[in-house]
């Protein structure tokens, strides 16, 4: 049985977790379901950091800067409605944790541009929001800031869609380059070096492109080609163990590789059928109201072959079904298979258990959320209390990252 006692950070450095929202203001079911419920069972578990990703906000809505402040206040509230505990989970804005900034600029530094070119949304949100001008160096670089917002707390996991794994393994990348070029360890390196020397060139050149291609692409097959390289050669015990330590490591590990924590993906569309959006307008708030709910649900498209109550239906071609699916039991969801497909049941006494099962999730989300509505300073004061804890993370790493590159006073 998982305890509900806070685990401390402390305690659990290498099972951190690192996630984080963009603030759009009050969130739907739809982000309840995707993410804030797996986010309260994970707190339970690991050392989870969520915060308030303000400044990748800026990537796309850098002309509309106003709105952050308010939709920053109103997005915790239905964190901390979901389930989210700030005495289990650090809550921070990402922007108040300056040392994400220095990171992302160090990073910067060794990060090939052909790598933020071919992220995967980087061209397909260009073509797609036409109506913004993101040929900015801050949205060809977001990939890389949300690299050092993970980085720079050693996560060991980043829950995320199948989608979003590209993302993940670009920081991996990211990650690994800076250990290669910054984590050397210089007695190995010496040994290594002075063994290189007396290999022929055309199997040095060899096998520097072999420890490349391992410590800097991820291909770690290539370092097996470079051992039988080595044992191959000509050279003394000692000077090819000294390569062999090169080549399996020889180095710190500065940043952490993350790994994707894969989520499972929510069941819950739009009112629609689609993607629930608030763009769409076709969701339900987390804090919705009780009337505008059950006006919503009643409002539903259903199977558009039942134009009368007495035609029969098919629930596989209904958006009702798939909220069935997401919200009601084995018994419920017979009911509706037979009462649609015979018309014994009309599209309004089949939405009614989707509108009682609505109200009851949202019944302790409201509770919970009611003296943070009450009283705002209540959000505030939590976010205050986690940024100074994650600086305390972030700084450990950042004096760790300066001293790599010779940048320590």
């Amino acid at each position: 049985m998982i305890s509900s006692e806070p685990i401390p950070d402390t305690q659990r450095t290498e099972d951190r977790v690192l996630s984080g929202m963009r603030p759009t203001g009050a969130l739907h079911l739809g982000h309840y379901h995707g993410a804030l419920k797996n986010w309260a069972q994970l707190q339970n578990t690991y050392a989870c950091y969520f915060f308030v990703a303000d400044w990748h906000a800026l990537t796309t809505h850098y002309e509309t800067p106003e709105t952050i402040s308010a939709h920053t206040t109103e997005m915790v509230i239905d964190w901390l409605a979901a389930g989210v505990d700030p005495s289990k989970a650090t809550l921070f804005v990402q922007s108040r944790v300056i040392e994400h900034a220095e990171l992302f600029l160090l990073l910067g530094m060794g990060t090939p541009l052909s790598w933020l070119e071919r992220v995967p949304t980087y061209k397909d949100q260009i073509a797609n929001l036409r109506d913004k001008d993101l040929t900015t160096y801050g949205f060809l670089g977001y990939p890389l800031l949300q690299a050092a917002d993970i980085l720079i707390y050693l996560a060991r996991y980043v829950p995320v869609g199948a989608d979003q794994i590209p993302h993940i393994e670009m920081s991996r990348e990211i990650a690994r380059r800076f250990n290669h070029l910054y984590g050397k360890d210089p007695l190995i390196e010496a040994q290594a070096c002075a063994a290189s020397a007396k290999l022929p060139e055309a199997v040095r050149e060899q096998l520097v492109a072999l420890r490349r291609a391992a410590d800097q692409e991820g291909l770690t097959e290539m370092r097996e080609q470079a051992r039988e390289l080595i044992s191959a050669s000509k050279l003394s015990r000692a000077e090819k163990d000294a390569l062999r330590a090169q080549l399996s490591g020889g180095r710190r590990q500065i940043l952490r590789e993350p790994e994707a924590l894969l989520t499972p993906e929510s069941k819950l569309p739009g009112l629609d059928g689609r993607k629930m959006s608030k763009s769409y307008g076709n969701s339900i708030a987390i804090r919705e109201d009780r009337a505008s709910v059950e006006q919503k649900v009643k409002r539903m498209p259903t199977d558009p072959a039942r134009v009368k109550r007495t035609d029969p239906g098919n629930p596989q071609r209904c958006p009702v079904w798939q909220f069935h699916l997401a919200y009601s039991d084995d018994a419920t969801q017979d009911w509706v298979q037979r009462g649609c497909t015979t018309a014994g049941i009309g599209c309004l006494e089949c939405k009614q258990p989707v509108i009682d099962a609505i109200l009851r999730e949202q019944q302790p989300m409201l509770e919970r959320a009611q003296p943070y509505i009450d009283n705002p300073a209540l959000v505030r004061d939590i976010l205050a209390d986690g940024c100074d804890k994650a600086r305390v993370t972030a700084q450990s790493t950042m004096r760790a990252v300066r001293d790599a590159m010779g940048l320590k006073i």
